[in-house]
């Protein structure tokens, strides 16, 4: 169910993640006699003193979850200032759906939902995104200090340091512009973001990210997830402007909309796979963001459109993601 759901919110993003060769043999990593990558092997000895974490990588533990909202649960909002409060609330609840930023950079978000090459040099490891415009950061490890008064920018700027095996990345001068997550959190300038990388083998990692943003938040909030070397195959570009078709779906016609009772809407509430449904202030939302009825069981969202299937009694079985090409991905409701 883990990976029907990730293959959900995977289509749901405005670019494809998995652009890639296919049924190429990396050449010189461990492989089992059976020829087959062997991810548990011990990991690639140090270099210049430090640890080696080049390769093509993606986060697990359902990370494409978290750039469609960094909280899982819209009843869990008190790590947010009030007035950012009020200001993700307004854009969850906006008529307007496609009121979002579009194949533009997520910022600190891209690790969540992109797979990524590291490239490691001794003053400086490069982070390349696949399926991003200009999808790249700077780690520099020169001993430079951060910007006092930086330019802001979509993915800021990054200086790391090594603490015995870990790589340890603070990055700063964000710009306000773009949202935390797809929910429509926002971010200020004041935001700082901690990441901590570390390699426990040859082909897994642990990831640590943390969000500091004394303007937005009320203290920090920190997300820790797995990360896992993808061998056998490569990046392909991927230009999201070029293969976005997901827009005309994401919204129907406000006159296409009709109005559900909370009792109506609350029976719908509930968790499909690893997928909540909640129902806050008599609205609905999935993964945070709000549903806007079409009917009795169909609903569109930012994220596409959804359909309630319900049995012989009424009762609701499971949600189903209902793609742009007429692909449907269903999720079971938990009993």
């Amino acid at each position: 169910m883990q990976r029907m759901l990730m293959a959900v919110v995977l289509c749901l993003l405005p670019v494809p993640v998995c652009a890639q060769w296919l049924k190429l043999r990396t050449p010189g990593i461990p492989r089992t006699p059976g020829g087959n990558p062997d991810l548990t092997a011990p990991a690639p000895p140090v270099r210049d003193g430090k640890p080696d974490l080049s390769g093509l990588w993606v986060l697990g533990g359902g990370s494409p979850l978290y750039s469609v909202n960094v909280i899982r649960d819209p009843k869990d909002e008190t790590i947010f200032k009030p007035a950012a409060e009020a200001l993700f609330r307004k854009r969850a609840d906006a008529d307007d759906l496609l009121d979002r930023p579009q194949c533009l950079p997520a910022g600190p978000g891209d690790i969540f939902i992109h797979t990524f090459r590291i490239i490691q040099s001794p003053t400086v490891i490069a982070l390349l995104y696949n399926g991003v415009l200009d999808g790249y950061r700077q780690i520099f490890l020169d001993g430079r200090e951060l910007p006092k008064d930086p330019n802001p920018t979509w993915r800021g700027y990054s200086v790391g340091h090594w603490e015995g095996e870990t790589l340890v990345v603070e990055t700063l001068g964000f710009n306000d512009v773009g949202w935390l997550d797809r929910a429509g959190h926002p971010r200020s300038e004041s935001l700082r973001v901690t990441e901590r990388f570390r390699r426990i083998d040859f082909g897994h990692m642990q990831f640590q990210i943390t969000f500091d943003d004394p303007e937005i938040l009320v203290r920090p909030l920190t997300i820790s997830l797995p990360v896992q070397y993808i061998p056998d195959t490569e990046m392909l570009e991927s230009i999201c402007n070029e293969n976005e078709r997901d827009r005309a779906h994401f919204a129907s016609k406000l006159s296409d909309r009709v109005k559900l009772s909370a009792g109506a809407l609350a029976k719908y509430a509930g968790t499909y796979g690893t997928t909540t449904v909640s129902l806050v202030d008599d609205r609905l939302y999935v993964l945070g963001v709000r549903m806007f009825p079409q009917s009795e069981t169909k609903f569109d969202s930012r994220l596409g459109l959804f359909e309630f299937s319900l049995d012989a009694d009424g009762a609701v079985k499971s949600l189903l993601r209902l793609g742009a090409a007429g692909d449907e991905s269903r999720m079971d409701r938990n009993r």
